[in-house]
């Protein structure tokens, strides 16, 4: 008994030891993970500061009111003007199109994957979704300017779209970031409990109520960060809107116009000859953080509203 109540104990001791002993392998994993997190924080940080001081010497020499207070843009012309609410304008109306086309496509993707799919097909589905992620956006840029534009000119002659216009670029991009939106939301309804779905079939709720005011709402979270990463995806877009919509900088909400986004500003005069150190060069700089901070702004809020609808399940 005595022999038995030792060995017992001796096995005991072990186990300690044992949980006790550093595991080197763990150590090198969290190792390698932090790494991988500190290199993102400090690209970021080496991203606002590559963008502060241009932008500080910009706003300089020009002043923010003249900035925010004037709608002519035109940093290259003579002489210039740096009132940058066309480009702003520009952006914000091919996001807002692209948005009205990945977000109901694409959570209609999700719901179908998530509760009609079969197993097989989904495995089919997914991926061949995801490779519209993997289409260079160039080739998204001439489809719209060669195929799109044409189509929408035939259907609808009464819009008079322009050889370039916004609304064929919005629509290319919305088609651009329906994987995302898919992908995740489909990701975040998967992970909803079948518990939930069980009760609401004992209720005696169809399947299509039981997606849309049972997992849908359970999955909201995800599903809005998924709808907010497209939006910043969809901001910063450059060959497409620089292919399709263009670059003329103009003022208007009129989506059947060309006109230049802030993402192909950038792309447009950084590819120029502006001398370094000049203004156009700084403007450049400028553009680039006010696109920082609006995308930033934007995931900020994404991360609020995920804080704020999660659901914790058991």
């Amino acid at each position: 008994m005595m022999m038995a109540q030792h060995r017992a104990t001796a096995r005991g001791n072990g186990r300690s030891l044992a949980r006790s002993r550093p595991r080197y392998g763990e150590l090198v994993v969290k190792a390698l993970l932090l790494a991988a997190a500190l290199l993102s924080i400090a690209t970021t940080i080496g991203i606002v500061g590559a963008l502060l001081e241009p932008t500080i010497e910009f706003f300089q020499a020009v002043s923010i009111g003249e900035f925010f207070g004037s709608t002519s843009w035109g940093p290259l012309f003579n002489p210039p003007s740096f009132g940058v609410w066309p480009i702003i304008v520009a952006t914000l109306e091919i996001t807002v199109i692209a948005i009205v086309v990945a977000v109901p496509l694409g959570l209609a993707s999700a719901i179908y994957l998530s509760e009609y799919a079969t197993p097989r097909v989904r495995k089919i589905f997914k991926p061949v979704l995801e490779v519209l992620a993997g289409v260079p956006t160039v080739v998204f840029g001439f489809f719209a300017l060669t195929f799109v534009t044409p189509l929408l000119k035939d259907w609808f002659p009464f819009l008079n779209l322009e050889g370039k216009n916004a609304l064929a670029a919005g629509l290319m991009v919305g088609v651009m970031i329906i994987p995302i939106v898919a992908s995740m939301s489909e990701d975040a309804m998967s992970a909803v409990p079948n518990s939930l779905r069980e009760g609401s079939f004992a209720l005696g709720a169809s399947k299509m109520v039981t997606s849309v005011r049972v997992v849908v709402p359970a999955a909201f979270s995800g599903i809005i960060a998924a709808v907010i990463l497209a939006i910043s995806r969809a901001a910063g877009e450059t060959m497409i809107v620089v292919v399709a919509a263009g670059s003329r900088s103009i003022f208007t909400f009129n989506p059947a116009n060309e006109m230049a986004t802030m993402a192909a500003f950038i792309a447009q005069a950084g590819a120029g000859d502006n001398p370094v150190g000049s203004i156009g060069y700084k403007t450049i700089f400028a553009v680039g953080t006010l696109l920082f901070l609006m995308t930033f702004a934007m995931n900020w809020f994404s991360a609020r509203m995920v804080q704020k609808y999660r659901e914790v399940y058991d």
